[in-house]
């Protein structure tokens, strides 16, 4: 009994050590391929190039803003690269708004490796990049999908902005971590940690918060756990059937427009 024991024990160290060595293969899965605009109708994007802070050079897609209206900088989800969110944005740049899609370090053929570092020092780089333009403060509208709502969140709480919109959000990845893997200490292996529930309320700008009652990648208790988190003025819009990849066939775009043209409002369509 003692052997089996043992071997038991063994195997379980074995497992938590894969786990910790190896955790930022299971938490980021960038692809390499480098978009072209052309390749995804975005013919009307400027490619432009910016440099973090720690010296890497990363390509975004930019689109200004008609009629003075704010812009929006949008920080994309885990998997794929900024091409495959043009679709999600046109709703917005035909109503004249501006977008800036944010590159990644380790995504869309950029150079380095993500970590949660790096991709909060290549968000900044993306708003000095727009600061430059003269887009800040309440032209300035913050969007973050899923991953990237936890880089969004914290750009929230470094800059002054218009809004900040969030998509399929989490409270932390020590969260998700642990709601997946039960029986390993996962919450306190982490490296990257994208904390926004313990940062949001430090945030002074209006929120949306928009999540799918049938998200089985991000369960919705967790955009919950963030939103009660947050402070006035915010709104969340639960809705029944979405998933974590399909909240723009139920209605998102709608949402947002509604946001962006009003921010402080008491609802949200």
């Amino acid at each position: 009994m003692a052997g089996w024991i043992l071997i038991a024990l063994l195997g379980y160290g074995a497992v938590v050590g894969v786990m910790y060595v190896a955790q930022r293969s299971f938490i980021y899965f960038p692809s390499s391929t480098q978009p072209v605009p052309r390749d995804y109708d975005a013919a009307d994007f400027e490619v432009v190039d910016y440099r973090s802070e720690d010296g890497i050079t990363l390509s975004g897609w930019y689109k200004p803003s008609l009629f003075s209206r704010p812009t929006i900088a949008y920080f994309h989800g885990n998997a794929g690269h900024i091409g495959q969110r043009v679709d999600k944005v046109r709703a917005y740049t035909e109503q004249g708004y501006g977008v800036f899609l944010a590159g990644y370090r380790g995504y869309g053929g950029n150079p380095g490796r993500p970590t949660e570092a790096g991709l909060f020092a290549d968000a900044r780089a993306a708003l000095d990049w727009l600061d430059a333009q003269g887009i800040s403060g309440q032209h300035l509208f913050l969007y973050g999908e899923s991953l990237g709502s936890g880089v969004a969140v914290q750009m929230a709480v470094e800059r002054r902005i218009g809004g900040l919109i969030l998509e399929a959000p989490f409270s932390s990845v020590a969260d998700i971590a642990q709601s997946r893997y039960r029986i390993l200490p996962a919450r306190w292996l982490l490296h990257d940690h994208f904390d926004s529930a313990a940062k949001i309320a430090e945030i002074d700008a209006p929120l949306l918060l928009v999540h799918g009652d049938r998200d089985f990648t991000v369960p919705i208790r967790f955009g919950r756990r963030l939103f009660d988190a947050a402070v006035e003025p915010k709104r969340a819009v639960y809705i029944p059937g979405a998933g974590h990849n399909d909240l723009y066939d139920h209605g998102m775009a709608e949402r947002v427009l509604a946001f962006l043209g009003n921010p402080t409002a008491q609802t949200v369509p």
